[in-house]
């Protein structure tokens, strides 16, 4: 088992969480806009709660996105900093895959489809299967307007269930996607606890890379825009 540091600031909840072998500490806050501030402060306070110090880690772990821009960017620069400086793998995990997990967790969902608010009238999303060792992606992560939002051969009689604020435009979905969906738990969002414990999977498989690697999915490839306009720049 490994001794992993996890953080998240992806979306307006600020998480960190250790993985020590068999037990997880976290401190999970929501409060939008203080990432910068709370960050670090919430990281050396998770370390002294697990008595152990950066180089008794094997690996810092982190949400790469897709989310905030902003956050993805505050997490990117601390775990390539914190990284370096111990001389430490970094595993990326996706902020979709995590609120996945977080479903299999605590309600043994099976089929998750995952989804986020990317503002600007889309939603992030990605579906997932439990396969009983890992997760099975049946749609890759991508950045869409709700209504476009489609599986393409679903499996059938999968009890599929929605999770991420992504859920609360649940009405701006088509039907058929509406109707597919078993329940939505539209409150969840990503928690550095279960980032951890996906990094130890990835961990264990090899799956991680070099601090200077580490980089934010924004999948969306425009970070503003101009008043009026669209993620495509057009009016």
């Amino acid at each position: 088992m490994a001794r992993i540091l996890a953080l998240d600031t992806s979306t307006e909840a600020c998480s960190v969480a250790l993985k020590l072998d068999d037990q997880v500490l976290e401190d999970f806050r929501l409060v939008p806009r203080k990432h910068t501030q709370l960050l670090l402060p919430m990281i050396e306070g998770i370390l002294a709660e697990g008595g152990v110090k950066l180089s008794d880690l094997d690996g810092i772990a982190f949400a790469n996105g897709p989310g905030s821009f902003t956050g993805l960017r505050i997490a990117t620069g601390v775990v390539q900093g914190l990284a370096f400086g111990a001389n430490l793998p970094v595993i990326p995990v996706t902020t979709l895959e995590t609120m996945a997990f977080t479903l299999f967790r605590e309600r043994f969902a099976h089929y998750i489809i995952a989804s986020l608010d990317a503002r600007m009238g889309e939603v992030y999303w990605a579906a997932y299967h439990w396969n009983g060792q890992g997760f099975d992606c049946l749609a890759e992560p991508e950045v869409i307007a709700p209504d476009q939002v489609a599986l393409i051969n679903p499996i059938p009689d999968a009890d599929w269930v929605g999770a991420g604020n992504g859920w609360q435009l649940l009405d701006q979905f088509s039907p058929v996607m509406q109707s597919l969906l078993q329940q939505t738990y539209a409150d969840l969002l990503p928690k550095a606890g279960d980032i951890a414990r996906l990094a130890e999977l990835y961990w264990q498989q090899g799956k991680t890379v070099r601090a200077e690697d580490a980089m934010p999915v924004y999948l969306r490839d425009n970070v503003a825009f101009k008043k009026g306009e669209g993620p495509h720049g057009k009016k």
